[in-house]
């Protein structure tokens, strides 16, 4: 194998300024951080609703929260983010398509978080509905017979037990959050993957680039899901076990 090996790039000085790649990649892990944690708040808000709209009632909101799941889950994710930055924009008034395009601060950034939350709440709804139904109806039953109204049961019985059933799946939801942000380079975030490409580019070292952004991306996911065990653990019922009747 005649690939010349450099472990000291991380710390040499890229060629056209007085960064050197380390100081890329921080950058980079940054944006990602910062990407993955704002769309998960999106995706944790709007997938909440959506997924308790799908058990209510009337068909009207189970017909919106379908509809949402249906459209954001099974639209290729990197699609959407092209619709959000390229096709939306020219869909809004004038005055404000032109903020929009030319004067809006962090549009990349913007534009990423809102997409990846979107898409991310659709898989999340899907999981809350799963959650909802599968607990026992008598605690539907006994919040009312106590008095809630039906948001009052969702907020104080349904939900709460609801989300500690679900946190399994959402640690998954969580470390994909951060994995998929890798795709906010494609309208310029200047993310981890983008980053990486720069430093290739600009290195030729691809091997010792891709192995730290690999080591990166790990320690990323790791964490999230050690966070939401810690969680699980913290919220655990003793002696619950869902079961549907």
């Amino acid at each position: 194998m005649n690939y010349h090996w450099n472990w000291g790039i991380y710390f040499q000085t890229v060629q056209a300024g007085e960064e050197t790649y380390l100081d890329w990649l921080i950058s980079g892990l940054g944006w990602t951080l910062a990407v993955a944690l704002a769309a998960w708040v999106i995706a944790v808000v709007t997938g909440a609703v959506m997924g308790t709209l799908r058990t209510l009632p009337g068909r009207v909101a189970v017909g919106i929260g379908n509809a949402w799941v249906e459209v954001f889950r099974n639209v290729p994710l990197l699609v959407q983010l092209f619709l959000w930055f390229f096709v939306v924009p020219e869909l809004l008034p004038k005055e404000l398509a032109l903020w929009v395009k030319q004067d809006m601060p962090a549009k990349e950034f913007f534009t990423a978080a809102i997409c990846l939350g979107l898409f991310t709440s659709a898989r999340i709804a899907e999981q809350v509905r799963a959650g909802i139904q599968s607990l026992p109806r008598g605690q539907r039953m006994a919040a009312l017979a106590l008095g809630f109204t039906l948001p009052q049961a969702y907020r104080y019985v349904i939900l709460p037990m609801a989300f500690r059933i679900i946190i399994p799946p959402l640690t998954s939801e969580f470390m994909n959050v951060f994995k998929n942000s890798s795709v906010a380079f494609a309208i310029g975030v200047l993310e981890l993957t983008f980053q990486a490409r720069q430093m290739q580019e600009d290195s030729e070292q691809g091997i010792e680039t891709y192995l730290a952004v690999t080591v990166l991306y790990f320690l990323c996911a790791f964490l999230a899901n050690r966070g939401m065990a810690f969680i699980e653990r913290r919220t655990r019922v003793p002696g619950f076990i869902a079961t549907a009747k």
